[in-house]
């Protein structure tokens, strides 16, 4: 087993609006693309948990031609909120680093 963040180039997190954030995930090449892509790891379920949010309102999506893949979460609160501490959504990535492939 290795990190999703050891086999991939780009790990960041951006808003989708206020209500969402994307979270893309960018590989050097297809093989680990692949590796990354068709894991245990990297499904509407296994990203719920680690984010705390519905499963059903996870989506993933692959983008083989630059060996990428997009996944698109709820926000807990709405950006720029009372209480939210992240208006951008930059921060959001870090999650991703304990996932393992």
């Amino acid at each position: 087993m290795t990190r999703l963040v050891d086999l991939a180039t780009v790990v960041r997190s951006k808003n989708a609006g206020p209500l969402w954030l994307t979270l893309d995930i960018m590989f050097d090449g297809e093989k680990d693309y692949s590796l990354a892509l068709n894991s245990e790891a990297i499904n509407a379920t296994k990203i719920a948990e680690l984010y705390g949010v519905p499963a059903e309102k996870v989506s993933i999506i692959p983008y083989p031609i630059v060996n990428s893949i997009k996944i698109t979460i709820p926000r807990k609160l709405v950006s720029g909120s009372l209480g939210e501490t992240d208006v951008y959504g930059c921060q959001q990535y870090t999650p991703l680093f304990s996932v393992m492939i």
